[in-house]
């Protein structure tokens, strides 16, 4: 099947790619590993997330995309690239059109690199949109109505926090705190607390499969194993969801305290269709077990979470892709 039209969300910590008709046919992390001494691509995605924290002095792991947007735009162009080859084949006919979600408070300066690296990576033409109307629309959410609707976005670089109304963004706030920076607070809590250096995929292990937003009473516990700060020798210690909950509290307060920034910015006739409808969670960071429950209680409107809301902005870039002329005023800009 010819492909002429592809969606990716650019995330900072994984990629997702849509086609029409097709769904999201790939998800990778945005990880590339480099050959300094070769200085080229060793593995991307998967592969290279393997290699994170383990690698010998002439080889580097790059996360190309820091809070999201571009870091790297070598690194990011041939990421880019790697994703059109693993769909397309080297062999094309066509170049795609791409639409790429950036977040909302994206740069001038940081959408043309954007732009550049995948008309680089060989798409024809590359649309943008912001992240928070695409997760909207993944979401399910009828932008073009009346009405508002609350979609707080929680990727791994950026919470993206909106009010969408008429197709369009009526208030916003996007805070570069989310998935990362819940890893990092979960790392310096077992650092001090434990006197334990753990790295950043064990970090993001501990997230998953223990970390919750709120005390539990019958709480989980996971075995840890990172090096002894003192002795300098390997040790594991057993760690519960509750001392995450602790970990946690001071980056979910600081999400909340966004949230709380654009209800304040946000029309009184639109604060009224929120309290009746609530608020969409969506992105990575949305997963983390009582986040809604946990936002519901601090601002005291219902919040429920997206269906697979990883996926939510790719979803939203294939509903874009197949309907251009009805979102085409939700583009930032085009090359």
């Amino acid at each position: 099947m010819l492909v002429k039209k592809i969606g990716i969300d650019l995330g900072t910590c994984n990629c997702a790619v849509f086609v029409p008709k097709r769904g999201v046919v790939l998800k990778e992390p945005s990880v590339v590993a480099v050959s300094l001494i070769e200085n080229k691509i060793l593995a991307v995605g998967e592969r290279a997330k393997e290699m994170m924290g383990k690698t010998p002095d002439n080889i580097k792991v790059y996360r190309p995309l820091r809070e999201g947007v571009i870091a790297d735009y070598r690194v990011t162009q041939a990421m880019i690239r790697y994703f059109l080859r693993k769909i397309l084949g080297y062999f094309r006919i066509f170049k795609p059109d791409l639409v790429i979600g950036v977040p909302a408070g994206c740069t001038s300066t940081e959408s043309r690199a954007v732009i550049e690296a995948g008309i680089s990576a060989g798409a024809k033409q590359v649309f943008l949109a912001k992240e928070p109307i695409l997760s909207a629309i993944g979401a399910g959410l009828p932008i073009e109505s009346s009405l508002g609707h609350l979609i707080v976005d929680i990727g791994g670089g950026t919470t993206e926090v909106a009010v969408i109304s008429l197709g369009g963004i009526v208030s916003w706030k996007s805070v570069r705190i989310a998935g990362d920076k819940m890893d990092f607070a979960i790392a310096e809590y077992i650092r001090k607390k434990y006197n334990l250096a753990i790295g950043e995929q064990m970090a993001e292990k501990i997230k998953i499969e223990i970390g919750t937003a709120l005390p539990e009473k019958e709480e989980k516990k996971m075995e840890i194993k990172g090096r002894d700060l003192i002795s300098g020798l390997p040790r594991n210690i057993q760690i519960s969801s509750n001392e995450i909950a602790i970990a946690l509290s001071e980056v979910i307060e600081e999400i909340i305290l966004a949230i709380k920034q654009v209800l304040r910015d946000t029309p009184p006739e639109l604060s009224a269709d929120i309290m009746d409808i609530g608020g969409i969670l969506a992105g990575g960071g949305s997963l983390l077990r009582n986040l809604p429950k946990k936002i519901s209680q601090s601002i005291g409107i219902p919040f429920k979470l997206a269906k697979d809301p990883l996926f939510c902005v790719a979803r939203g870039t294939g509903a874009m892709l197949e309907n251009l002329e009805i979102y085409k005023r939700c583009l930032v800009a085009k090359k």
